[in-house]
Protein backbone atom coordinates (compact mmCIF):
# COMPACT_ATOMS: atom_id res chain seq x y z
CA UNK A 1 0.00 0.00 0.00
CA UNK A 2 1.16 3.51 -0.85
CA UNK A 3 -0.10 6.82 0.55
CA UNK A 4 0.57 10.10 -1.22
CA UNK A 5 0.36 13.73 -0.21
CA UNK A 6 1.17 16.84 -2.18
CA UNK A 7 4.89 16.53 -1.43
CA UNK A 8 5.33 13.05 0.03
CA UNK A 9 5.14 9.36 -0.77
CA UNK A 10 4.60 6.94 2.12
CA UNK A 11 5.43 3.35 1.21
CA UNK A 12 6.65 0.18 2.90
CA UNK A 13 10.40 -0.05 3.27
CA UNK A 14 12.31 -2.38 0.99
CA UNK A 15 15.67 -4.08 1.52
CA UNK A 16 17.41 -1.70 -0.87
CA UNK A 17 16.33 1.26 1.31
CA UNK A 18 18.70 0.20 4.13
CA UNK A 19 21.56 2.64 3.40
CA UNK A 20 19.22 5.59 2.87
CA UNK A 21 17.41 4.72 6.11
CA UNK A 22 20.67 4.75 8.05
CA UNK A 23 21.62 8.10 6.50
CA UNK A 24 18.23 9.63 7.42
CA UNK A 25 17.87 8.34 10.99
CA UNK A 26 21.42 8.14 12.30
CA UNK A 27 21.62 11.63 13.76
CA UNK A 28 21.45 11.85 17.56
CA UNK A 29 18.78 14.59 17.60
CA UNK A 30 16.50 12.27 15.58
CA UNK A 31 17.23 8.82 16.98
CA UNK A 32 17.18 9.92 20.62
CA UNK A 33 13.54 10.99 20.26
CA UNK A 34 12.43 7.53 19.09
CA UNK A 35 11.26 4.76 21.43
CA UNK A 36 12.32 1.80 19.28
CA UNK A 37 15.46 3.02 17.51
CA UNK A 38 18.83 2.00 18.93
CA UNK A 39 21.68 4.47 19.11
CA UNK A 40 23.92 4.42 17.25
CA UNK A 41 21.70 3.24 14.39
CA UNK A 42 23.63 0.95 12.05
CA UNK A 43 23.09 -0.85 8.76
CA UNK A 44 22.20 -4.11 10.57
CA UNK A 45 19.45 -2.23 12.46
CA UNK A 46 18.03 -0.91 9.19
CA UNK A 47 18.12 -4.36 7.60
CA UNK A 48 16.35 -5.90 10.61
CA UNK A 49 13.68 -3.19 10.54
CA UNK A 50 13.12 -3.55 6.80
CA UNK A 51 12.84 -7.35 7.06
CA UNK A 52 9.84 -7.17 9.43
CA UNK A 53 6.57 -8.42 7.91
CA UNK A 54 4.08 -5.83 6.67
CA UNK A 55 0.49 -6.15 7.92
CA UNK A 56 -2.57 -4.06 7.00
CA UNK A 57 -3.53 -3.63 10.69
CA UNK A 58 -0.07 -2.29 11.57
CA UNK A 59 1.16 -0.39 8.53
CA UNK A 60 4.72 0.89 8.58
CA UNK A 61 6.02 3.27 5.95
CA UNK A 62 9.12 5.15 5.00
CA UNK A 63 8.49 8.77 4.10
CA UNK A 64 9.91 9.97 0.80
CA UNK A 65 10.07 13.52 -0.46
CA UNK A 66 8.70 13.50 -4.01
CA UNK A 67 11.17 15.15 -6.37
CA UNK A 68 11.54 15.60 -10.12
CA UNK A 69 13.88 12.58 -9.98
CA UNK A 70 14.05 9.66 -7.58
CA UNK A 71 12.13 10.26 -4.31
CA UNK A 72 14.42 10.94 -1.31
CA UNK A 73 13.93 9.09 2.01
CA UNK A 74 13.37 11.64 4.77
CA UNK A 75 11.57 9.79 7.58
CA UNK A 76 9.36 7.01 8.82
CA UNK A 77 5.81 6.58 10.10
CA UNK A 78 3.60 3.76 11.27
CA UNK A 79 0.77 2.46 13.40
CA UNK A 80 0.85 -0.10 16.21
CA UNK A 81 -2.51 -1.68 17.20
CA UNK A 82 -3.61 -1.19 20.81
CA UNK A 83 -7.07 -2.76 21.23
CA UNK A 84 -9.68 -0.34 19.83
CA UNK A 85 -6.92 2.20 19.10
CA UNK A 86 -3.64 2.42 17.22
CA UNK A 87 -0.49 4.22 18.28
CA UNK A 88 0.88 6.66 15.71
CA UNK A 89 4.65 7.07 15.58
CA UNK A 90 6.71 9.09 13.13
CA UNK A 91 10.05 10.82 12.61
CA UNK A 92 11.50 13.25 10.09
CA UNK A 93 15.23 13.54 9.38
CA UNK A 94 16.93 16.65 10.78
CA UNK A 95 17.57 18.41 7.43
CA UNK A 96 13.80 18.45 6.82
CA UNK A 97 12.58 19.85 10.15
CA UNK A 98 10.52 23.04 10.05
CA UNK A 99 9.09 22.45 6.57
CA UNK A 100 5.66 21.11 7.58
CA UNK A 101 6.51 17.58 6.41
CA UNK A 102 5.78 15.93 9.79
CA UNK A 103 2.22 17.26 9.96
CA UNK A 104 1.70 16.45 6.28
CA UNK A 105 2.71 12.80 6.71
CA UNK A 106 1.18 12.26 10.17
CA UNK A 107 -2.07 14.02 9.27
CA UNK A 108 -2.51 12.00 6.11
CA UNK A 109 -1.83 8.65 7.82
CA UNK A 110 -4.06 9.54 10.79
CA UNK A 111 -6.90 10.47 8.46
CA UNK A 112 -6.41 7.27 6.43
CA UNK A 113 -6.22 5.06 9.56
CA UNK A 114 -9.43 6.36 11.12
CA UNK A 115 -11.26 6.04 7.79
CA UNK A 116 -9.99 2.56 6.89
CA UNK A 117 -9.04 0.59 10.00
CA UNK A 118 -11.39 -0.85 12.61
CA UNK A 119 -10.26 1.50 15.35
CA UNK A 120 -12.05 4.22 17.30
CA UNK A 121 -9.11 6.45 18.08
CA UNK A 122 -5.42 7.09 17.67
CA UNK A 123 -2.93 7.60 20.48
CA UNK A 124 0.59 9.01 20.44
CA UNK A 125 3.26 10.23 22.79
CA UNK A 126 6.06 12.77 22.75
CA UNK A 127 8.98 13.16 25.10
CA UNK A 128 8.36 16.07 27.46
CA UNK A 129 11.42 17.78 25.95
CA UNK A 130 10.21 17.27 22.36
CA UNK A 131 7.95 20.27 21.81
CA UNK A 132 8.23 19.92 18.03
CA UNK A 133 6.55 16.51 18.09
CA UNK A 134 3.86 17.70 20.49
CA UNK A 135 3.18 20.64 18.15
CA UNK A 136 2.81 18.28 15.16
CA UNK A 137 0.29 16.17 17.05
CA UNK A 138 -1.74 19.21 18.15
CA UNK A 139 -1.63 20.63 14.62
CA UNK A 140 -3.23 17.50 13.12
CA UNK A 141 -6.01 17.31 15.71
CA UNK A 142 -4.62 15.32 18.65
CA UNK A 143 -5.47 16.45 22.17
CA UNK A 144 -3.13 16.11 25.13
CA UNK A 145 -4.55 13.40 27.41
CA UNK A 146 -2.06 13.07 30.24
CA UNK A 147 1.47 12.11 31.15
CA UNK A 148 3.32 8.84 31.44
CA UNK A 149 6.64 7.18 30.78
CA UNK A 150 7.94 5.00 27.98
CA UNK A 151 11.03 2.93 27.40
CA UNK A 152 13.47 4.53 24.95
CA UNK A 153 16.02 2.09 23.56
CA UNK A 154 18.25 4.97 22.44
CA UNK A 155 18.25 6.46 25.96
CA UNK A 156 18.55 3.18 27.83
CA UNK A 157 15.41 3.38 29.93
CA UNK A 158 12.09 4.97 30.77
CA UNK A 159 11.58 8.63 30.00
CA UNK A 160 8.69 11.01 30.79
CA UNK A 161 6.26 11.58 27.92
CA UNK A 162 3.13 13.57 27.15
CA UNK A 163 0.23 11.40 26.00
CA UNK A 164 -2.11 12.38 23.15
CA UNK A 165 -5.25 10.96 21.57
CA UNK A 166 -7.53 11.72 18.65
CA UNK A 167 -10.88 10.43 17.42
CA UNK A 168 -12.44 10.52 13.97
CA UNK A 169 -14.06 13.85 14.83
CA UNK A 170 -10.73 15.37 15.91
CA UNK A 171 -8.91 14.27 12.77
CA UNK A 172 -11.82 15.00 10.42
CA UNK A 173 -11.77 18.59 11.64
CA UNK A 174 -8.10 18.79 10.65
CA UNK A 175 -8.18 16.58 7.50
CA UNK A 176 -5.28 17.22 5.14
Amino acid sequence: MFVRTERLLLRPGWADDASALVDAISHAPVARMLTRAPWPYELADARDFLARPHTPAAPSFLIFLRTAGKPRLIGGIGLTPQGDAAELGYWIGRPHWGQGLGPEAAGRLAHWALANLEIDRLVASALVDNERSAAVLRRIGFKESGAGSQEFISRGGAMPVRLFSATRMDIAAEAP
